[in-house]
């Protein structure tokens, strides 16, 4: 770990500690590394087309929408290669939330949200994406490979 040492304005440091106070962080290095790598993701997300990600895809529907179940389903399913797990919750008679686990390359992911997030009867959509390096490995003994995904970060 390499240490740093910074200087602020004293109220920009008071308002730096009521934030780290108001998330419950122990320390300031801490909520320092949490802003930097956010702020990191962020802005390699924002010119980053190429690259992978994990995702999560939340969103609120109204079920009773014209067939509007079985165009996400489809949807699901024609992209299955990016769907880790999905979780679907009843929030009363008329709506729906729906998260999606997904990993796979960033524009990709980006294309499958913007198409559930675009039918007719979706609202509250969010994507939150973080950019992985994803390989391929096997432990000895293990039947297959399988994938891992390490935050860039």
């Amino acid at each position: 770990m390499e240490r740093i040492t910074m200087s602020l304005e004293s109220g920009l440091a008071e308002q730096f500690d009521n934030f780290i106070n108001g998330h419950g962080y122990t320390n300031r290095s801490e909520a320092m590394r949490d802003l930097i790598r956010e702020r990191l993701e962020s802005e390699r997300l924002k010119k980053w087309e190429d690259g992978q990600c994990v995702a999560t895809l939340s969103y609120v529907f109204n079920h009773h929408e014209w067939e509007l179940s079985s165009r996400i389903t489809r949807t699901h399913h024609h992209s299955h290669e990016l769907n880790i797990s999905n979780m679907h919750i009843h929030l009363d008679h008329d709506n729906c939330l729906e998260i999606a686990v997904m990993r796979g390359p960033v524009k990709a992911v980006r294309e499958f949200a913007s198409t559930i997030m675009a039918e007719r009867g979706v609202r509250h959509g969010k994507l939150g994406m973080i950019p992985v390096e994803i390989s391929e490995e096997g432990d000895e003994g293990q039947v297959a490979p399988h994938l891992h995904s390490r935050p860039m970060t």
